[in-house]
């Protein structure tokens, strides 16, 4: 059998808690089905969202509940095989951060409740019926990434108008990835402008992924969003800064690890608010019936320190709109 690596992550039960009120019950089990690598800071920040959450919620680690999670280091084959671990452990609930791994809880058996983190259009990909009602046992938070490429063109367009030819990173193996570079062709074709594809579906291809960068010879790179490549995205910002290329990302978090420009969601605060829904499903409500939710701003990020080592002049009525400035 194939090696995996996995961990149990238990807290501490905290001292001075009346042992009456410890004996009620046995913690629930939570299981978290994460597309990044065990150990990455990647994982390590959605772990601490996903405790903060379940703490804002009134859910105590140890207490309350047992977080399992499983790490499929952007290898999506995996998932069916790591969601059968989980439910195996007996998890009330599973969480996930990608499309693959949603389809993967959705198909356990006896069935588990399924709490989306952040997906990219869960009704165009048939994950759920509707935002309104989902239906089924799945619910939980959507992106807005598919809104969201077009604009990043516009912000590119703003800060370096120069730019004619972007290379586009993307997960072919993601669903929604192909639709947003479709999207990006036809808005860049618009103006002008000529999209280079290039693949990337495992963390393993991604010095190839670099080499036909290189070839290519673009003048900016564009990420799409997929959960199994934020693992990789301080790698990437490195490369594109020390190839000279302006970068850009529709995940906040990307303008944070050396990327230029970050235009789009906070993993972090839709990660914090999918435990919303853990706390009702296990106070008996139905996951189904659950309004599936999408986040209610979108964060504009500027790295001003990789703006100057590009020598790239920031627009001041760019500055003044960004949300958050890394100096």
């Amino acid at each position: 059998m194939r090696r995996r690596e996995f961990i149990s992550l238990v807290g501490c039960v905290a001292a001075g808690w009346p042992l009456a009120a410890l004996a009620q019950k046995m913690p629930v089990s939570v299981g978290f089905l994460a597309a990044g690598a065990f150990g990455s800071a990647n994982s390590a920040a959605y772990i601490d969202a996903i405790k903060e959450g379940l703490r804002d919620n009134g859910l105590i680690e140890s207490r309350d509940y047992v977080l399992e999670a499983r790490f499929a280091a952007g290898n999506y084959d995996t998932f069916p095989e790591l969601a059968r671990e989980l439910a195996a452990k007996g998890v009330r609930v599973l969480l996930v951060n990608t499309i693959a791994s949603v389809r993967a809880a959705q198909k356990v058996s006896p069935p588990v409740a399924v709490v989306m983190l952040a997906i990219n259009d869960p009704v165009a990909t048939g994950l759920v019926e509707s935002l309104a009602r989902p239906g089924g046992l799945t619910t939980g938070m959507a992106t807005m990434n598919e809104d969201l490429t077009p604009k990043l063109l516009d912000i590119q367009r703003e800060l370096v108008p120069s730019a004619k030819s972007i290379a586009v990173l993307f997960n072919p193996v993601n669903p929604t990835n192909p639709v947003y570079v479709n999207k990006l062709l036809a808005a860049a074709g618009a103006i002008g402008a000529k999209v280079l594809p290039v693949e990337l579906h495992l963390p393993g291809g991604l010095d190839a992924a670099f080499s036909r960068i290189t070839e290519l010879r673009p003048d900016a790179v564009h990420l799409v969003a997929d959960s199994g490549l934020i693992d990789l995205h301080d790698r990437i910002a490195a490369w594109a800064l020390a190839q000279r290329l302006p970068s850009f990302a529709t995940v906040s978090s990307y303008a944070e690890s050396g990327g230029l420009i970050a235009y789009g969601i906070s993993l972090r605060e839709l990660t914090i608010r999918a435990c919303y829904f853990v706390r009702r499903i296990l106070d008996g409500a139905k996951p189904g019936d659950l309004p599936v939710e999408q986040p209610t701003r979108i964060n504009l990020a500027l790295n001003l320190k990789t703006a100057k080592t590009l020598g790239v002049a920031v627009p001041p009525a760019l500055l003044a709109r960004a949300d958050n400035v890394i100096e």
